[in-house]
């Protein structure tokens, strides 16, 4: 499936795992002494609590971050965890950032035909994404032990006692994982360990209100704060993981081996960043293609003036769409790890390419099709491929009363990944985000799959610096192909509409689906729909959003921090 006619599938899985709460619902978190100067934003309001908890306790912002993901693990299984991996972004105040890729990696023994069956015919993504042939190298892991080893103060072990805490003594079912439970059923309760941690005896999800306890992971949790991460990446916790997606791995593939576990590494990146306005934006580099995007979206998009248009005006995100066009049609062609293709990151986001990219757009009218450009140094022919839906995201950000800020999204794929459990955790499908074809008409795949490469991502965790260089907005998302879309947006509303971090992160969502455009239902743009269509969008899809973003916003009186307000009260047991 590729990603521009995914839109039914995307918006039906994204809103299983994408799930967020509104500020008044936020304000139950739990009441402690007050944090220091700093801020945590994150998706379920435990895992927030567990890195403000570090906080407290004198941690790094990437201390914080740290025990977040860990939290996340056990309270929000069907977006992220430790059986998936990660991006993360770190700066100590003085614009410089530190980019660490600790996204999940193909078996060695992965060739471009992995998903290609028997028959000679590419696989449809559900034949592939409940086995083996799904599941990476996890990375999350791996990405905190460098981050601690380079950013933390606490110790080790310190920053797994919230997680330890929730698994073991038991934390609520909420409205969204018991829906997400309900929903993927036949994958979240693919295992039997799985089925006696969140089901009851009937095999239903366990009800809403009721104490989710989980053992298994408790332990492994334990095991890796006092052993480090080389007890989960060698020995008995290495076995597991290898066999459990060997066994599940189809014949006549080379199934992962413990040698793929035990030679996982996180990689340095070089950040993507560029200017909007007078501000600079820093991402995440390929494999993502969530960096390159926003900054495309962006530049294209600075000789208007949207503060001028206003951000109630059809005409501004009728720009916004035709740019995010623009910018997803080289993302499709151009963007993969670029240890194994050449990729044109510095083309991308050449101001001059993008203003001759933005030349195409026009205020009253759409492009009859948004086709990739050739930005300086695209030196090879490549071919579109075809990925699968992404939706298993989470998103958190972090800053220290120090200066340092940590922009962090991690992910297992699809709404409880593969399905596979190991040790109380599920592993990730993320190999189902490399392309499924490995060529088209001779020209290879930029994202096709290859041994030991890590798949193309849309994840875009981004820090944006203020004129004088100091970070501002800490900001990212979850919603598969709407990430870039959702951090590009909020950050237009804070830089060109001055909005606080609440209303920029829940501002109505619009986005182009190759043709078809995403209004959000029960918004502005639904009842602005004629208008759309005037402006050439004809095909107009009104759905609700399947979106989940994050950020923390510095202002005079200190960081202020939000979730997306969208389907409230699915975090919080009535």
């Amino acid at each position: 499936m590729s990603f521009r006619t995914g839109l039914a599938l995307l918006v039906g899985t994204a809103l299983a795992a994408c799930s967020s709460i509104t500020a008044e619902q936020a304000s139950v978190e739990t009441a402690q002494a007050p944090l220091p100067a700093g801020a945590v934003s994150a998706a379920d309001p435990r895992a927030q609590a567990a890195g403000e908890e570090i906080l407290r306790q004198g941690g790094s912002a990437t201390d914080a971050a740290i025990a977040v993901m860990l939290a996340l693990t056990v309270v929000e299984p069907q977006s992220s965890g430790i059986g998936g991996g990660g991006f993360y972004l770190y700066s100590q105040g003085d614009g410089n950032v530190v980019s660490l890729d600790g996204r999940e990696a193909a078996p060695a023994g992965a060739t471009p035909n992995w998903f290609i069956g028997p028959d000679g015919e590419r696989l449809q993504f559900g034949e592939a994404v409940g086995t083996g042939l799904s599941a990476g190298v996890p990375g999350n892991i791996a990405l905190a032990a460098e981050a601690h080893r380079r950013h933390g103060k606490l110790d080790w072990a310190t920053l797994f006692a919230p997680a330890i805490s929730l698994a073991e003594q038991g934390f609520e079912m909420n409205p969204r994982l018991h829906n997400s439970l309900g929903q993927s059923d036949t994958r979240a309760g693919n295992s039997a360990e799985a089925r006696a941690i969140y089901y009851d005896a009937d095999g239903q999800p366990l009800p809403v209100g009721s104490t989710v306890v989980n053992r298994p992971l408790a332990a492994t949790l334990r095991t890796i704060a006092t052993g480090g991460p080389r007890a989960f990446y060698t020995g008995a916790s290495a076995s597991r993981i290898a066999r459990t997606i060997a066994e599940a791995t189809p014949a006549g593939r080379q199934p992962m081996q413990v040698g793929d576990v035990e030679s996982y590494a996180v990689k340095d990146r070089q950040p993507v960043c560029g200017m909007y306005r007078a501000y600079k934006i820093c991402g995440m580099g390929p494999p993502s293609s969530g960096g390159v995007a926003v900054l495309q979206i962006l530049g294209q998009l600075e000789r208007f003036d949207l503060a001028s248009l206003g951000m109630d005006n059809p005409v501004t995100w009728h720009l916004f769409v035709e740019s995010q066009r623009l910018a997803y049609a080289d993302r499709e062609l151009y963007i993969g790890d670029d240890d194994f293709v050449s990729v044109p990151v510095r083309g991308l986001v050449d101001p001059a390419y993008l203003a001759r990219r933005s030349a195409l757009i026009d205020p009253g009218g759409t492009l009859a099709q948004a086709e990739a450009g050739t930005p300086p140094g695209a030196s090879q022919a490549l071919a579109d491929g075809e990925e699968g839906p992404e939706a298993g995201t989470s998103h958190f950000s972090v800053a220290d009363g120090i200066g340092n800020v940590v922009s962090w999204t991690s992910t297992i794929e699809s709404a409880f990944g593969s399905g596979l459990m190991v040790d109380g955790y599920y592993l990730n499908n993320e190999l189902t985000d490399f392309s499924f074809v490995p060529e088209i008409d001779g020209n290879p795949v930029a994202n096709r799959v290859e041994g030991g490469k890590r798949p193309r991502s849309s994840m875009a965790p981004t820090i944006v610096f203020d004129p004088q260089g100091e970070p501002l907005f800490v900001v990212g998302a979850a919603g598969g192909g709407t990430i870039p879309v959702q951090t590009a947006r909020s950050i237009i509303g804070v830089i060109d509409f001055d909005l606080s971090v609440e209303e920029a992160i829940g501002m109505p969502f619009i986005m182009a689906f190759g043709d078809s455009i995403l209004l959000e239902r029960g918004t502005w743009l639904e009842t602005s729909a004629e208008r759309f269509r005037a402006l050439g969008h004809s095909d107009l899809q009104i759905r609700g959003a399947p979106v989940k973003a994050g950020a923390i916003l510095r202002t005079a009186q200190g960081w202020t921090t939000a979730r997306d307000p969208r389907l409230s009260g699915q975090l919080v047991a009535p």
